[in-house]
């Protein structure tokens, strides 16, 4: 009998394990995303989106306004078109900027907002004009060697 409660206590503690992990792990998964029904969509189109990925935040001053919808090339310009859904709270001047930055050093990468001076707002399905593409760290490894080598090599 008293092996029984023993086994019965364990087994409730590991439920309880199970459940503080789920819970933990769809925390850190941002599955508390912007509400569909309260959100409008931009597009805002790059060169090199590098590591970007659906569902990925979109933030401005730190602050997640949105997420990445969905990201598409496009076989005309040779561009990655990414839509943007952001929340209806935040109203965006039509002048802002989208850039791809990285948390930390090797991060993930979601897309920056920084707001212009326009008067008038982005509406759903407007498209952000002035973006900048993601750094790529093998770029810019490759651009100081090469530069190095330059510096060292005889005139």
């Amino acid at each position: 009998m008293n092996k029984t409660i023993l086994d019965l206590w364990v087994g409730l503690f590991v439920i309880a394990g199970i459940a503080a992990l789920l819970f933990l792990a769809l925390k850190v998964g941002s599955m508390n995303t912007v509400n569909t029904t309260d959100s409008y969509e931009v597009v805002a189109r790059f060169e090199n989106i590098g590591g970007l990925k659906s569902r990925a935040p979109v933030k401005s001053a730190g602050v997640v306004v949105g997420r990445v919808a969905d990201i598409r090339f496009d076989n005309e310009a040779y561009e990655a078109a990414v839509t943007i859904r952001l929340d209806k709270r935040y109203a965006f001047p039509k002048d802002t900027t989208a850039t791809i930055m990285t948390s930390g050093l090797l991060g993930e990468q979601y897309i920056g907002l920084e707001a212009g001076g326009d008067s008038q707002k982005l509406k759903d399905k407007d498209r952000i004009l002035i973006t900048q593409d993601a750094v790529v760290l093998e770029n810019l490894i490759g651009q100081f060697l090469y530069g190095k080598a330059q510096e060292g090599a005889p005139q």
